[in-house]
């Protein structure tokens, strides 16, 4: 994946997630301590955050920064409670559950 694409993956998911939060961009801007128009002005490609910038974001979010670059995650914090709460089950308990999974997985 090239630079550009990169950076239209980023503005995607911040959108996404900031979404998911049912948030506006100047609301989230001013929440993390930014002038109003700083999401934006991400979310249109015009700049990028700083490292501390993007910590922030993932932080408000409520995501880990690993969390915010699976972009195929549509919903990380879900994902992170089926996968702590299938590593509480015993082996029969999670065979079943596979099994689930690959009944109902989208063909």
């Amino acid at each position: 994946m090239d630079y550009s694409e990169l950076d239209k993956c980023f503005v995607k998911r911040l959108s996404q997630l900031r979404n998911m939060k049912n948030v506006s961009a100047r609301e989230m801007s001013l929440s993390i301590g930014q002038s109003e128009a700083y999401i934006n002005g991400i979310e249109t490609g015009k700049a990028l955050p700083s490292m501390t910038g993007f910590f922030y974001i993932c932080e408000y979010l409520g995501v880990t920064p690993s969390e915010f670059f699976d972009f195929d995650n549509r919903n990380p914090k879900e994902t992170d409670e089926l996968i702590a709460g299938f590593r509480r089950l015993n082996l029969k308990q999670q065979e079943l559950v596979l099994a689930l999974i690959k009944e109902i997985k989208p063909r």
